[in-house]
């Protein structure tokens, strides 16, 4: 994702709306809303989320292109969400309760007017059990928002978390 464009001010009105949509995702994730999150995709959604790699200091990018946690499009984010409902996600036996922090909010326009590239922050809490203990996630998105009949649309994430060792037994929260 370029970082060329030219910054959206948040005293722009595409701002104050990315942010809104930014904050109404995260509601929609905490509270097991899924089908409504899911609205809030284009078809072409392309959302992943690449192996975090240890390299020197002046090797970027500090992430691998050819290997991935995951990488979905919307008809296996679906497929994840209807296995929710059934007998057999048991990943989430019991559900998640998770809590996602967004801040650090930087739009870029792009070349195509339809579309705006956001960078974000993370940090995401998620308890399942009866014990204290909990998953810290945190880490940086990157997404291209566009605008679809007059309503920002997430068409692209990639998600770089900061641990290149994840100490959760499973990823299977949304991010």
């Amino acid at each position: 994702m370029a970082e060329n464009g030219k910054n959206v001010s948040p005293g722009d009105p595409r701002y104050a709306e990315i942010l809104e949509f930014l904050l109404q995702e995260a509601e929609f994730l905490d509270h097991g809303r899924f089908s409504e999150w899911l609205e809030m995709m284009t078809e072409d959604i392309h959302y992943r989320m690449p192996v975090r790699v240890n390299r020197g200091r002046s090797l970027k990018p500090d992430y691998t292109e050819k290997t991935e946690i995951f990488s979905e499009n919307l008809a296996s984010l679906q497929t994840r969400i209807k296995r929710l409902g059934t007998d057999f996600a048991w990943a989430e036996s019991p559900p998640s309760r998770t809590r996602h922090l967004i801040t650090n909010v930087r739009v870029h326009s792009t070349p195509n007017p339809l579309e705006l590239e956001v960078m974000s922050y993370f940090l995401v809490y998620r308890n399942r059990t009866n014990s204290s203990g909990a998953d810290i996630l945190s880490g940086e998105r990157k997404d291209l928002m566009r605008r679809v009949q007059d309503q920002w649309r997430l068409a692209s994430r990639t998600i770089l978390l900061d641990q290149v060792v994840v100490g959760s037994r499973n990823l299977s929260i949304f991010f």
